[in-house]
């Protein structure tokens, strides 16, 4: 049976227009995604330091660092589900407030071990969960046509991590170890404030009644659920992993000082920033498989070719950007489907999962780079099963995924384009 997205979604009729007050919304909630993730990210740019400071081993570097995103991958499937239930005027301001503590802890006491900081950085996943509680309003402020360009906007708040690549070890070399921690905090503490007092839920939202467990149970039986789990596990997994791990990978096979490793990893984030949008724009109109194909097909291209480590200039520059542009417009198609897709009052929970996919994503990468290198002394290993895992990722898409959105919905740009529907998975 088919029937008209808003009755799966809860957000507006097809073809209605956009509200001045969801861009509102959608501007709140990007900036509490960008702020909650550059706290999220504050230990990546100092991983170097602390290396050098507490003799970590090249794996105990990568799993400091790994370890907030772990956290706070694995915390979107409650987080997610708890949105569902308590909307986003609720959940952003707990979220920001909570990550306030291990923000605090480690600008003022736990810096000085190793120990100390897994502890601190265990806490600091608190702020990745902010992508949870940002899709499920995102969605049903705007109607199903604008839902890409909107999760995609939203998305770009992923450039907190850029925030924290700039800013945080240029603050720590004029003012000390506590002053970015401390600056982000009362960042964290103003956006709390705001977000209580300005950001609302979408008129008419559903809100489900069964109990966490059930939903979340529900949510992982969905088709849509593993296919774009298994998507953006690469995609945005595969933008995490280069933006932590990326200033090592500079300093150590390049050779390039702290500060200008940072600033290249701060520039490969901004343009997977940038192109998010884009990929969730271009999915609105040419659907989605096709975003996804084409930005994979060029991931692997790209980390083939820097498996053969060329010179920084110009090929491995050119390399690395097309793995940033391709990673961000993918993961924006990724979301583009799981709005296409997903059931009425579902959105937070299908978004947890696949949220935490794609920062488990991330986790892995750093550690199998770290480990790879200190048995070789060469990242080449890695690049090539990240081209592998591309590969794959490209091959699924092409078969099942397309099938599944065959199914549901025609691909935008080969049939109507004013015909949003897509088959009901409701019983």
């Amino acid at each position: 049976m088919v029937q008209p997205l808003k009755s799966k979604s809860g957000g507006s009729a097809p073809g209605s227009p956009v509200s001045g007050r969801a861009w509102l919304m959608l501007a709140l909630c990007t900036v509490g995604f960008a702020v909650n993730f550059w706290a999220w990210a504050l230990l990546s740019p100092l991983g170097p330091r602390f290396k050098d400071s507490l003799d970590l081993s090249s794996f105990e570097q990568s799993l400091l660092v790994a370890v907030p995103v772990v956290v706070g991958s694995l915390g979107r499937v409650p987080v997610g589900a708890l949105t569902d239930r308590f909307g986003g005027r609720v959940m952003f301001p707990v979220v920001s407030a909570a990550t306030i503590v291990p923000v605090l802890y480690l600008g003022l006491a736990g810096h000085s071990s190793l120990p100390a900081l897994l502890a601190g950085g265990f806490f600091l996943g608190i702020g990745g969960t902010a992508f949870a509680v940002g899709v499920p309003v995102v969605n049903t402020w705007f109607p199903p046509e604008r839902r890409g360009l909107a999760i995609g906007v939203f998305g770009a708040g992923m450039g907190g991590t850029a925030i924290s690549a700039l800013t945080t070890v240029k603050l720590v070399d004029a003012n000390g170890m506590s002053s970015p921690f401390l600056i982000t905090a009362a960042v964290l503490a103003t956006y709390a404030v705001a977000a209580a007092l300005l950001l609302r839920d979408a008129p008419g939202r559903t809100v489900p009644t069964e109990p966490l467990a059930r939903r979340l149970a529900a949510a992982v039986r969905l088709p849509i659920t593993w296919q774009a789990a298994a998507l953006y596990a690469v995609a945005f997994g595969g933008y995490v992993a280069f933006s932590v791990y990326l200033p090592t990978y500079l300093k150590t096979g390049y050779g390039l000082t702290q500060a200008d490793a940072a600033n290249r990893m701060a520039g490969f984030v901004l343009l997977a920033v940038a192109m998010r949008p884009f990929g969730g724009w271009l999915s609105d109109r040419m659907g989605p498989t096709r975003v996804l194909s084409g930005s994979l097909a060029v991931v692997v291209t790209a980390a083939v070719t820097q498996s053969f480590t060329p010179a920084l200039a110009p090929l491995g520059t050119i390399a690395f950007l097309a793995m940033a542009a391709s990673l961000g417009a993918a993961s924006g198609a990724a979301f583009a489907l799981v709005a296409l897709l997903t059931p009425a009052g579902q959105v937070g929970s299908v978004t947890g999962v696949v949220g935490a996919a794609g920062g488990l994503g991330g986790f892995l990468p750093p550690l199998v780079m770290g480990s790879l290198y200190g048995e070789y002394g060469t990242y080449a290993a890695g690049l090539a099963l990240l081209a592998v895992v591309a590969t794959a990722a490209l091959a699924y898409t092409l078969t099942a995924v397309r099938a599944a959105v065959e199914g549901g919905e025609p691909e935008r740009g080969t049939g109507s384009r004013g015909d949003h529907r897509t088959a009901s998975t409701t019983a």
